[in-house]
């Protein structure tokens, strides 16, 4: 292959097209390497409360992970009735933690390795059936092993 590129000569010659160097000549790109690991990991613990049968499940899912830390979801369903408020919480058995409060869709506090997040103001009412989900970064060393999470109803 030939490429040619244009040419602009400012003492008042023409212009024209000039051939680039032969393909050999010019240096080659360098290279990368890049490895992810990805897991996706659930559990689900269902804890009834309040209102007269109203109840929630909460799944607990590993969306990705890399070295050193992981995505994570929980998504909380409301049971047979509907619900205004939902609370999950979560105990880390081998060190993981919240990165940098790094969470989204639950408001989140976290005392030593036990995690409980709390609806926000705009996705705490659900339906009979309907979900919200919460998501987060964390940070893991070693081993990254699900937790058991509990939901509690309002």
């Amino acid at each position: 292959d030939t490429t040619y590129y244009a040419t602009v000569v400012l003492s008042g010659a023409p212009w024209g097209p000039t051939r680039l160097p032969a393909a050999s000549t010019l240096p080659s790109p360098p290279t990368t390497t890049s490895t992810t690991t990805t897991t996706t990991t659930t559990t689900t613990t269902t804890t009834t409360s309040g209102n007269g049968g109203a109840g929630c499940t909460a799944t607990y899912t590993v969306v990705g992970q890399w070295p050193g830390g992981f995505q994570g979801d929980v998504r909380v369903t409301a049971g047979a009735s509907a619900i205004s408020s939902w609370t999950v919480t979560w105990t880390w058995a081998d060190g993981q933690a919240v990165a940098h409060n790094n969470v989204w869709g639950a408001q989140a506090t976290a005392s030593g390795s036990t995690v409980t997040a709390r609806n926000m103001p705009w996705n705490g009412g659900l339906q009979a059936g309907q979900s919200a989900s919460l998501g987060f970064i964390g940070t893991w060393n070693g081993t990254n092993s699900v937790p058991t999470v509990t939901c509690t109803a309002n």
